[in-house]
């Protein structure tokens, strides 16, 4: 009789403590599978930006943002980090779409939750757009590579020399930032008269403006220098290619956030569709697929925050 009052009891706080349909934090199970993925997520996001980090900030020389990202679609060059601001707003703005999708899921209108989906794919899009429109600028028109980084800014003060191998009057700082062209490229509207930073508008034939350059076996323009400071004052330098690691981060890290970015949009579409066939209507259960992907949306919104802070403001 003891014995099966001893097993009555234990049987009744094992179904007290556990309920198989309770849903832990009043998530579904949906929703919490979909937080364990975007916890593992940020954690690989985050050791890829602290890699970027230990790498940034263990380098003598590293390219400045301003300078790298100055160029804006129609308006030329000397408009530093204005493109990837308006990335950052349209990508941003797409949150706010999504959060009013959501908002009407849970009040069942259908019409609302395509209308503000259908917002949110257009801002994913353009945001992938923009994002394609630098990288081109980058690969095309400023050729840096995974392997090749023109960029670089000088780790000692120094003068340029001219063609007759004499120093130019051409000065240059420590920290000052060059980009190495590459011969006959290009770089927004010709004109003449030298240019120290590298990055001005120039057209290169043969070693063109430069011509006390070397021309190395890929094409690409080093400038030669006579240091003015520090232990190698007086020596004859020519400018050398940046860090290759941030080409290579660069393209991974920022293509990484985009693939985030493209299935985020393919699935968004899939989910408006199925919205305006009504099979969320039936389960009525406030859209919650709506919710998760917006949860997803978020969260790939919150780490271009971080990968904008990285690569373009230090």
């Amino acid at each position: 009789m003891a014995t099966d009052t001893l097993e009555h009891d234990v049987h009744t706080d094992e179904k007290e403590a556990w309920d198989g349909a309770a849903q832990p934090f009043k998530a579904s199970y949906g929703k919490l599978m979909m937080w364990y993925f975007l916890l593992s997520d940020a954690f690989t996001f985050s050791g890829f930006l602290i890699a970027y980090g230990a790498i940034r900030f263990s380098m003598p020389s590293w390219p400045v943002p301003d300078f790298v990202f100055q160029t804006f679609p129609f308006l030329g060059m000397g408009k530093p980090l204005y493109f990837v601001t308006f990335m950052t707003f349209v990508l941003l703005f797409s949150s706010f779409t999504m959060v009013r999708a959501v908002q009407e899921g849970h009040q069942e209108n259908r019409k609302g939750v395509v209308f503000w989906m259908l917002l949110t794919v257009l801002g994913g899009a353009g945001f992938l757009g923009c994002q394609a429109w630098e990288w081109n600028t980058l690969i095309n028109a400023e050729h840096m590579s995974v392997t090749t980084n023109p960029f670089g800014t000088h780790v000692e003060s120094g003068v340029y020399l001219n063609d007759k191998g004499q120093p130019s009057g051409d000065t240059f700082q420590v920290g000052d930032s060059y980009l190495i062209h590459m011969n006959g490229a290009s770089h927004g509207e010709d004109h003449t008269g030298d240019d120290h930073d590298g990055h001005g508008a120039h057209h290169y034939d043969g070693a063109g403006d430069y011509a006390d350059a070397t021309v190395d076996e890929n094409g690409y323009i080093h400038r030669k220098y006579k240091v003015t400071s520090g232990d190698d004052e007086g020596a004859i330098k020519s400018e050398a290619f940046g860090p290759k690691s941030f080409g290579a981060l660069f393209f991974f890290i920022t293509g990484f956030h985009g693939f985030h970015v493209l299935s985020g949009v393919v699935f968004l579409l899939i989910i408006m569709l199925n919205s305006m066939t009504g099979l969320y209507v039936e389960r009525k259960n406030g859209y919650e697929m709506v919710e998760k992907i917006g949860l997803y949306w978020h969260f790939v919104d919150l780490v271009w925050v971080f990968v904008f802070l990285v690569f373009y403001l230090i």
